[in-house]
């Protein structure tokens, strides 16, 4: 896992332009902190930082396709990401006469690339983001995973583009500032996880799933791959065991590390499934007494007195240590103590970060300091993110109010008491930006001729699931992953599981009369029948008093700036700054939360804002 940045112009002698793209490079070090490298050409500046995980001696970049000529490649490639079939078309591209000289995946998708061209990615299984230049076509190739585990984003610049990982170094180029208008602020605040637009203007990611092509004739973008309707011919049993087999072949596949490695264990189905295919195949790698760590998060306050609240039903800590001890991990809970997440450090630490405005506050410094406590004992990270989107996880696929409701699912929960409340005159008119937007997402959702209305509306919530509300969820993991230097694989994210899991009936998803059936049946005799049968509950928060009271200081705090008060709506947020410290509920919390990243945010990119 790495971070990679550089440009195309065709416009300019990009030769000249050493301290720039060492700039830009230089603003991606907490993602690649073992090594730096760049490479210039006439018309292309690539730029790469490596966090070293597979061949740690030879897969140094940017890559050329001459070794021996590096200065005369006529392909450069940076890389991030794991491509786990990396072996396999090694072979493959053996037999069709290209030469090796690394250990790498990264040497893999260089000269998969010089096989297929902009075809490679349909040969490609993993997370990745990369970029290409091909000094022989002046043309410069953008890719990114088929889910969009790996972040990609990209701007125009004179004479071509600019491309980065993160937006921050995009700004690190002379032609790119923070500059947040009208549209900017609606696609954060509104919480409908569009891809494409981002809250920077003229800052746009690559589709998950999608490629971009820059050469003298323009910009052209496509889609490699997306979600597909397509019938299911087997019956309960032979599905089960297909579940089974995918899955398991998604985590042997990501076990592959020449670095330590270890799982994160919540004491839920998904985590503990994954944990222990992955505890069984070490052993079998490694022999019987082989045991691989594994981590959970508390808070010092919920390990004395738990409680729940509308997303928390359980204490995660107990449930967690029972499938460690039931699995045989080496594990830990890394517990923190509430008033640490108020420390303005670990705030503006997160919020640059995310280079965004949009958190989940308390939850994602929490996240941020467990992965520096990992980053301490191991480099990648293996989690259960994403099988409630493949497998039917959340209320909203059993909840009749959400079904029937027309509006993105997720809004029900998060909705306006969630989000941080906008001025009105600033004239945003989100709910009517929702409505279209739902709309467009709906037309986007495949079907197949026949389908039962159930059918219809499980597909569309499964679709809307997997293709927005995971993309949130994948950014806050890579973002709050990466920023300690950590590399966090994703199984779940296997598109081929997720093709399949996508055209289960939901008869199938739910034979056993509950969420996740196919993923319960596939864990049996791998985890403890309490954590088979738990009910659904998310990542921990803390529910300590004095947490509350200093969040509402720091949003008075925030609020005394006059540009926090030029975008936010004060009246509503009132109530939230009245409300008893011991009273205040979890989406009242996390407006406040909201108003005290805008304010860090602001802070840290001191933005135009051209609203």
């Amino acid at each position: 896992m790495c971070g990679i940045t550089g440009w195309a112009s065709f416009h300019s002698d990009v030769r000249t332009q050493a301290p720039v793209i060492e700039a830009m490079t230089a603003t991606l070090a907490p993602r690649g902190p073992d090594a730096e490298g760049v490479w210039l050409g006439e018309y292309a500046a690539i730029g790469h930082r490596r966090l070293a995980v597979i061949d740690i001696e030879g897969g140094v970049q940017p890559m050329t396709d001459r070794p021996d000529r590096p200065d005369r490649p006529a392909l450069v490639l940076s890389y991030s990401g794991e491509v786990y079939n990396h072996h396999e078309l090694r072979a493959e591209l053996r037999a069709r006469g290209h030469a090796f000289h690394t250990r790498s995946d990264t040497e893999v998708v260089l000269r998969a690339y010089a096989e297929w061209g902009e075809d490679v990615a349909d040969h490609l299984e993993g997370m990745f983001a990369f970029a290409v230049w091909d000094d022989r076509a002046r043309r410069l190739l953008l890719v990114r995973d088929r889910l969009g585990v790996k972040p990609l984003f990209w701007a125009a610049v004179d004479g071509g583009l600019a491309f980065a990982s993160e937006p921050k170094a995009l700004f690190a180029h002379p032609e790119i500032r923070p500059r947040v208008d009208a549209d900017g602020l609606r696609e954060a605040y509104s919480l409908l996880f569009n891809t494409g637009p981002t809250v920077w203007s003229g800052v746009r990611e690559v589709e998950p799933g999608g490629l971009l092509v820059l050469d003298r004739s323009g910009i052209r973008e496509r889609r490699y791959w997306q979600l597909e309707a397509g019938a299911h011919a087997d019956d309960q049993d032979a599905t089960v065991e297909r579940v089974r087999s995918l899955v398991g072949t998604a985590a042997r596949s990501q076990l592959e590390a020449d670095v330590p490695l270890c799982s994160l264990l919540s004491g839920g189905i998904d985590s503990t499934v994954l944990t222990a295919l992955l505890a069984d195949e070490l052993r079998l790698r490694q022999g019987p007494d082989a045991r691989i760590r594994s981590y959970a998060v508390d808070y010092s306050d919920q390990a004395e007195q738990f409680a729940g609240d509308v997303l928390r039903t359980s204490h995660d800590t107990p449930y967690a240590a029972e499938a460690g001890a039931f699995i045989g991990t080496d594990h830990s809970t890394v517990v923190l103590d509430p008033l640490a997440l108020l420390d303005p450090e670990h705030r503006k630490a997160v919020v640059a970060a995310r280079d965004s405005p949009i958190g989940v506050g308390d939850m994602d410094t929490s996240l941020y300091l467990l992965f520096g406590e990992i980053r301490r004992h191991s480099v990648v990270a293996l989690s259960g993110e994403a099988a409630d989107e493949v497998f039917g996880g959340y209320p909203w696929f059993h909840n009749p109010k959400a079904l029937a409701a027309a509006t993105f699912p997720w809004l029900l929960v998060t909705g306006d008491e969630a989000a941080m409340p906008l001025n009105p005159e600033l004239g945003l008119r989100i709910a009517e930006f929702r409505d279209d937007t739902y709309r467009s997402a709906l037309a986007a959702v495949p079907h197949l001729d026949g389908e039962t209305s159930t059918e219809h509306r499980r597909r569309e919530m499964q679709h809307l699931s997997l293709t927005r509300w995971l993309r949130q969820l994948l950014h806050r993991k890579d973002r709050l992953s990466m920023a300690q230097g950590l590399e966090v694989r994703v199984p779940y994210c296997d598109h081929r599981l997720v093709e399949y899991a996508f055209n289960a009936p939901w008869a199938l998803q739910s034979f056993d009369g509950r969420e996740k059936s196919l993923l319960r049946a596939t864990g049996a005799g791998l985890a403890p029948d309490s954590v088979l049968h738990r009910p659904k509950n998310h990542y921990p928060a803390t529910h300590h008093p004095d947490y509350n009271r200093g969040l509402q200081n720091m949003a008075r705090d925030a609020l005394a700036d006059d540009r926090v008060r030029s975008l936010a709506d004060e009246s509503r947020l009132k109530p939230c700054l009245d409300t008893p410290p011991d009273r205040l509920e979890w989406g009242h919390r996390l407006r406040l939360e909201r108003v005290v990243d805008l304010a860090l945010w602001l802070d840290h990119y001191q933005p135009e804002l051209a609203l």
